[in-house]
């Protein structure tokens, strides 16, 4: 029992009956004209949203990787789009997912860091989960008559009193990190054979989830779906197979490599024993990869690959080898981009975004303007789906369904981050408490403005520059946006702490990147 009150039965279901009945109406305010013209298509498609964990930007040999293989997300990158700019909403796991789910930016539902126990999260003043009253995407469209899964990782409350999946508009579910089936539990078949303790459950878990994927997939084939498979992988632990492992013999990586200028070549370069880590961390991701492909394959089976919307994108940045038992799953790769997970530069919160759906999303094309979040994901599933948004869900994202079909355009909203915690890495990646997207410009800098940086993304994708004191309008503009969306959330007594401690600066990094003390 934790320290919080156990929420009863009865209190579970009438949530949980809240939350469906909800997110079915679409009479909760008026309708944009947009809504209103939208037609239901003659076949209404199928969405599959394969999130993986802690993958880094850089971590697909489409987007340059020197040595990984993953064949499945280049198929995807060949037969769909890729969005260079996709951004989520932490740089962490459990707030990230909740802006998937929700369109909302987490903060207003008092997540602002990765759920964990009753005490730890009471201590970062959280709730234990996320509420099932909350409307969500799949709660959405289970009322529109969608069938709904989930596999996979959940991780947006677990324990003691925490709903299970299904509370949230989800059919079926087998999943890890959650209150529901724990998927887990079909680990012995893949192992009865193997040594004790080897295959390790992360070696099987990606096999796992693709199973129950395809297994809801062929029960639900002649009706619409939404799945989410949310991977386990690449997240730490990493303890792949011999067999995994044998994909990478003779591997001697290089860290002064140029797809990794400027950040990530002098961070490979501080690794313990690169082309170990290295080994070990691509032949979980090839497996993974591996396993995608399977997916893939299971489509076209069944003849549901050109009805079937696929978002490919991964939940914050790549792991930082600093953690303790993250050696290996710390050399991800954010490619050029300054930053890991838990950082807001770009690192930490813009991740791969890739988007198929053949004959609707144009093949092979790369959106290198469009800026796309992960707020977006709920409006724009809605709209592909001929379905209304229920007005009081009030977005913080909007519907891109254009972007995803080969329109590219400058977003509406800004987009916004906040961080109230240490961040463990090398000093160049500890960003300020707040940051905002808008237009060409993110702004990073704390409340009080003792931080203050300026980056032209699009020209410095690498924030190198910091042109704060170039451009004091547009800091004034975008810092008045920022305080202003600070203001707007829940208050947290998180907030009121001074800026954690960090450890010296070091003489590392570009010039012009160190952080400009403005007023």
């Amino acid at each position: 029992m934790s320290g919080r009150a156990r929420m009863s039965r009865r209190e579970f279901l009438n949530a949980a009956a809240g939350a469906a009945a909800f997110a079915g109406t679409g009479l909760a305010g008026p309708q944009t004209r947009a809504q209103a013209q939208a037609k239901p298509p003659a076949k209404r498609p199928n969405f599959i949203f394969i999130l993986t964990d802690d993958q880094g930007w850089g971590d697909a040999r489409f987007q340059g990787h020197p040595y990984v293989k993953t064949p499945a997300l280049d198929r995807l990158s060949r037969e769909g789009l890729f969005i260079k700019q996709f951004y989520v909403c932490s740089g962490v796991c459990s707030p990230s997912r909740c802006a998937f789910m929700t369109s909302h930016f987490p903060a207003r539902h008092h997540i602002h860091g990765h759920f964990a126990s009753p005490q730890q999260n009471k201590a970062r003043h959280m709730p234990d989960f996320l509420d099932p009253k909350t409307p969500t995407v799949t709660s959405i469209l289970k009322q529109a008559g969608y069938a709904t899964g989930h596999f996979g990782k959940w991780h947006l409350g677990h324990g003691a009193g925490a709903p299970p999946p299904t509370a949230y508009g989800i059919d079926d579910e087998r999943t890890a990190v959650s209150s529901g089936q724990q998927i887990r539990e079909d680990a012995p078949r893949l192992m009865q054979e193997a040594p004790k303790g080897q295959p390790h459950f992360m070696a099987v878990a990606t096999t796992l989830m693709v199973n129950e994927t395809i297994r809801f997939i062929k029960a639900n084939k002649d009706k619409p779906f939404y799945v989410n498979l949310w991977t386990l992988l690449p997240h730490a632990p990493l303890r792949p197979t011999p067999e995994q492992l044998a994909v990478y013999d003779g591997l001697d990586p290089k860290a002064d490599h140029d797809v990794w200028k400027p950040w990530t070549s002098r961070y490979m370069a501080a690794a313990k024993d690169l082309p170990q880590q290295m080994k070990v961390f691509l032949a979980a991701l090839t497996d993974l990869d591996t396993q995608i492909g399977r997916l893939l394959d299971a489509l076209d089976e069944l003849g549901l690959t050109d009805n079937t919307v696929i978002v490919f994108s991964s939940d914050n940045g790549p792991e930082d080898y600093h953690i303790g038992n993250a050696a290996n799953a710390g050399v991800g790769s954010p490619g050029i981009l300054r930053g890991r997970k838990r950082s807001l530069y770009e690192g930490g919160v813009r991740t791969l975004g890739l988007v198929r759906w053949p004959g609707h999303v144009p093949a092979g094309k790369v959106d290198a303007t469009s800026v796309v979040s992960s707020v977006d994901l709920l409006p724009t599933v809605c709209k592909l789906a001929g379905v209304d948004v229920p007005a009081g869900v009030n977005c913080d994202g909007e519907d891109v369904s254009d972007i995803f079909q080969g329109r590219p355009r400058e977003r509406t909203k800004p987009v916004h981050w906040e961080w109230l915690f240490r961040i463990f890495n090398e000093e160049p990646y500890h960003s300020p408490q707040l940051a905002v997207r808008d237009g060409k410009w993110k702004l990073l800098l704390n409340p009080d403005r003792s931080r203050v940086e300026l980056y032209d993304i699009p020209v410095d994708p690498s924030e190198t520059k910091n042109l704060a004191s170039e451009h004091p309008d547009v800091v004034d503009r975008l810092a008045k946006k920022a305080i202003n969306w600070q203001k707007s959330l829940p208050p947290s007594p998180m907030r009121d702490r001074p800026e954690p401690v960090r450890p010296p600066a070091r003489p590392k990094g570009p010039k012009n990147s160190n952080p400009q003390k403005q007023r």
